[in-house]
């Protein structure tokens, strides 16, 4: 079991004016501990689960760049990317520009989008259901040509372009990973068997269902179910003084025995040092067992 650090907070002690410097230190540290993957949010707002809105927010794309500069290994993504907020011609360019210029570490996760809240706020359209579901499929459909070889024009319900010419390509051939986030079983999961590499589900009493829901879904387009990276978001919480470590390790245990292989989610006490050295030595090498 890989562990993924998802940087979903920024409000941190010493404010917005040390913030780079804060978060260069927590991806380096990340990196060295041994995370596989290091997330941010595609929010412009912080969301209820972690804070009032006023909170520190960083645009993702733009801050994943940031990250890709401070570490080496440690694979770069978006947790996840609203289809709503970007052209999928400039997504595509983003994400190979963070490949690119990572040595091959990006992935670009992306979803439907839900927040209509900052959405109005800032003057983003925010469609109904079905239509945003209907762009998340031009989206998938266009970065896979995008990262093809070729440049034809592309035609989709909602997006068009003449010529999906991509110089540089990716590092990573024949495309980065694509983790498609969410669990809804009739599109989502349908789309991850699809057009995805990596589905990011969370831990509840309906992950066994949804997994066999995948597999039918993978059956039913000539996908083979193990060529999915099966990812769950959780708490990473070791707790004050570590007292939750064995815990979180069976929880990871529990996730393993079902088939799941990473694990990502925000660490509680992030940035102290203490909270990823903890990780470094009594969870990420215990998880690796597992």
């Amino acid at each position: 079991m890989k562990l993924g650090l998802h940087l979903a907070q920024q409000t941190w002690p010493n404010g917005p004016a040390a913030l780079g410097a804060d978060l260069a230190r927590v991806a380096r540290t990340a990196d060295e501990a041994g995370f596989e993957y290091l997330s941010v949010m595609d929010h412009f707002f912080q969301i209820s689960s972690y804070g009032p809105p006023e909170h520190e927010m960083l645009e993702a794309w733009t801050t994943l760049g940031f990250l890709a500069a401070h570490t080496e290994r440690v694979k770069l993504l978006t947790l996840v990317t609203g289809v709503i907020y970007r052209h999928p011609g400039l997504l595509a360019k983003a994400a190979t520009t963070l490949d690119v210029l990572s040595g091959g570490r990006a992935i670009l996760g992306i979803g439907a989008g839900w927040n209509e809240e900052e959405s109005r706020a800032l003057g983003f359209r925010f469609p109904p259901m079905k239509e945003r579901f209907e762009q998340l499929e031009d989206a998938l459909r266009y970065v896979h040509q995008m990262w093809a070889d070729g440049d034809g024009p592309f035609t989709g319900t909602h997006v068009s372009g003449e010529r999906l010419l991509n110089s540089p390509q990716p590092i990573q051939r024949p495309h980065p990973p694509i983790l498609i986030g969410g669990s809804g079983e009739k599109k989502t999961l349908r789309f991850v068997a699809q057009y995805g590499d990596i589905c990011n589900l969370l831990p509840n009493a309906d992950l066994p269902r949804k997994l066999e829901v995948l597999k039918q879904h993978c059956e039913n387009v000539g996908r083979d179910y193990s060529e999915i990276t099966k990812t769950a978001s959780l708490r990473l919480d070791t707790g004050e003084n570590g007292e939750k470590t064995g815990q979180l390790l069976d929880e990871l245990g529990r996730l393993s025995e079902l088939g799941f292989t990473v694990a990502t989610g925000w660490a509680h006490g992030v940035p102290d040092p203490a909270v990823l050295e903890r990780f470094a030595t009594e969870v990420i090498p215990a998880a690796e067992k597992l």
